[in-house]
């Protein structure tokens, strides 16, 4: 698996395909592989004529894990995404972001709007992005508890039996999501100045309402997935559609 290093830290990629560039962000606790391989989203782009990129986040799958949430700030994770594609010599890409990969994507599309052709956020609404309801401090300490027995909290059970099941850096994981906590202002979403997609699934209470941040991120679209709760949206057939439908009226 490729790598590069970004200051000190080195970041695991995937760089598959050819044609115009589409950088996938995973979500917390996840991976490229799990958030993006294994879903077939890599192999779906392809077919769909896009070169497509994925990165493990700081602390997850292949790449460094650090232990100090001060690494772990959404401007700096945010700085791993352009960091790539300097490293490839990508100038501007499409971005699909997944919850915690979202909100990288929206900081990018609000402060680096020149390297974004679109942002796409999925699994991400006005909860994740402005309100502060995606995971918290329960799920930090669930990830530090010697087993799930030990956690009653039901979202960090779910997040720790999804940390178990990934072979997490369950103590990397838990500094991550103290360091990343920072949330986007409505007023600075209401600045984000490039096409956005925004793919919810239609029970995702992790996210928050698509709707609501559609109507304050300027000209974004709002594409609701069926049925879906945060972990099932991801590799849901509505999702892919929509996003392939999306990139290609972007031309």
């Amino acid at each position: 698996m490729p790598s590069f290093h970004n200051g000190a830290v080195e970041i695991a990629y995937l760089d598959e395909g050819e044609g115009d560039p589409i950088i996938l962000v995973h979500g917390f606790a996840s991976s490229k592989n799990v958030n993006w391989v294994y879903p077939t989203w890599v192999s779906e782009l392809r077919k769909n004529g896009r070169r497509v990129l994925a990165l493990d986040n700081r602390g997850h799958g292949e790449s460094a894990k650090l232990y100090d949430p001060a690494q772990y700030s959404i401007p700096t994770m945010a700085g791993d995404v352009l960091a790539l594609m300097d490293h490839l010599g990508i100038p501007q890409a499409d971005i699909m972001g997944y919850s915690m990969g979202g909100r990288m994507t929206a900081w990018l599309g609000l402060n680096e709007p020149q390297r974004l052709r679109s942002a796409i956020l999925g699994g991400i609404g006005i909860g994740g992005l402005i309100e502060g309801t995606g995971p918290g401090e329960s799920v930090a300490e669930a990830l530090e508890a010697p087993s799930l027995d030990d956690v009653t909290d039901p979202v960090g059970r779910t997040f720790r039996a999804f940390a178990d099941q990934t072979r997490s850096d369950r103590k990397a994981l838990a500094a991550c999501l103290r360091g990343t906590r920072e949330l986007m202002k409505k007023e600075e979403a209401a600045r984000i100045d490039v096409p956005v997609l925004i793919a919810v699934g239609s029970t995702d209470d992790i996210a928050g309402s698509a709707t609501a941040l559609g109507e304050i991120i300027p000209g974004s679209e709002v594409l609701d997935i069926p049925n879906r709760d945060h972990m099932r949206a991801v590799g849901d057939k509505v999702y892919k559609t929509g996003v392939i439908d999306f990139l290609s009226r972007r031309g």
